[in-house]
């Protein structure tokens, strides 16, 4: 029923395709009446509920396609390529974008340590690799569908509103992907950090030698910790995050020399060669054949 709930719920607040706000820091309704080919995209820490129709997001190479039955959640900055490649006027896409703030995240999973659901002792980080489908529970539905009702109501989305996501981000963490998140929102997760500092210094120069120094292992133990969290190799790694972001910026208009040099290329020829080797074209032929689908990639 909760489902039923949340389904109608968006379709009285989305009146066009794309995302539409809720009034609720982080959290975001969308619609896709039409298909959406997977394109890069960066998931932030999320969780991406669909609750008509089905989504697609592929992490190197590996293809996770969601419906009603089950959720994403990435716990930590990833470089896929996302879409809906099934949505159509009679089979539309309606679902939930919840972005997942570190600090709250993190106090929660302290909190649940503290009070006796610690996880239980494991060698190594992370064991999953970069994102997790979860199915829904009771716990989950009822808390997002609380959440979603607050939006009908500016006050009580104002009073309400944190306590509502923390209760949801709670459910989360007592879920099926609740051990995958606690562990990347723990303190003692040095990839996590490694993942959060690469995605807010794109723009900079990034060393693998620094990263691993920061994370406290040698460049060789941090090279298989990470691919054991990511899929994919460190450098690897960083260079899809920066050409991610860069068809992002050029996909919304800016132009391929402000967006190379917005995640951090100095040579533009570089830039435009890398760019052809992962997607296949040109940055500006990426620019003139891409359609700006409002987000809900």
């Amino acid at each position: 029923m909760g489902k039923d709930q949340i389904k109608q719920l968006i379709k009285t607040r989305t009146d066009r395709d794309g995302l539409t706000e809720t009034g609720i820091k982080g959290v975001r309704l969308f619609r896709a009446t039409q298909a959406i080919p997977c394109v890069p995209a960066v998931y932030e820490p999320c969780v991406v509920a669909i609750v008509s129709g089905a989504k697609e997001a592929i992490l190197d190479g590996h293809r996770h396609v969601y419906d009603d039955r089950q959720y994403l959640c990435c716990p930590m900055s990833m470089p896929v390529k996302a879409g809906t490649p099934a949505a159509s006027m009679n089979n539309p896409l309606y679902g939930v974008f919840v972005s997942l703030d570190h600090r709250v995240m993190a106090e929660l999973a302290l909190e649940m340590d503290n009070a006796g659901a610690a996880l239980p002792p494991r060698r190594g980080a992370l064991r999953a690799q970069g994102i997790r489908l979860a199915s829904w529970d009771a716990a989950f539905s009822d808390a997002l569908l609380r959440l979603l009702q607050l939006g009908a109501n500016p006050t009580d989305t104002a009073v309400l509103g944190d306590a509502r996501l923390r209760e949801l981000y709670y459910a989360i963490l007592q879920g099926e992907a609740g051990m995958f998140a606690r562990q990347a929102f723990g303190a003692g997760n040095a990839i996590a950090r490694s993942i959060a500092h690469v995605s807010s210094h794109l723009d900079q120069p990034i060393s693998i030698d620094d990263l691993a120094s920061r994370a406290g292992m040698s460049r060789a133990v941090f090279h298989r910790k990470f691919k054991q969290v990511t899929t994919m190799a460190p450098i690897q790694f960083v260079k899809s995050m920066r050409l991610n972001n860069a068809a992002m910026k050029i996909a919304i208009g800016m132009t391929v020399s402000e967006a190379a040099m917005g995640v951090g290329y100095i040579s533009p020829s570089q830039f435009s060669r890398e760019f052809k080797r992962m997607y296949g074209q040109s940055p500006r032929q990426w620019r003139n054949d891409y359609q700006v689908t409002n987000g809900v990639a």
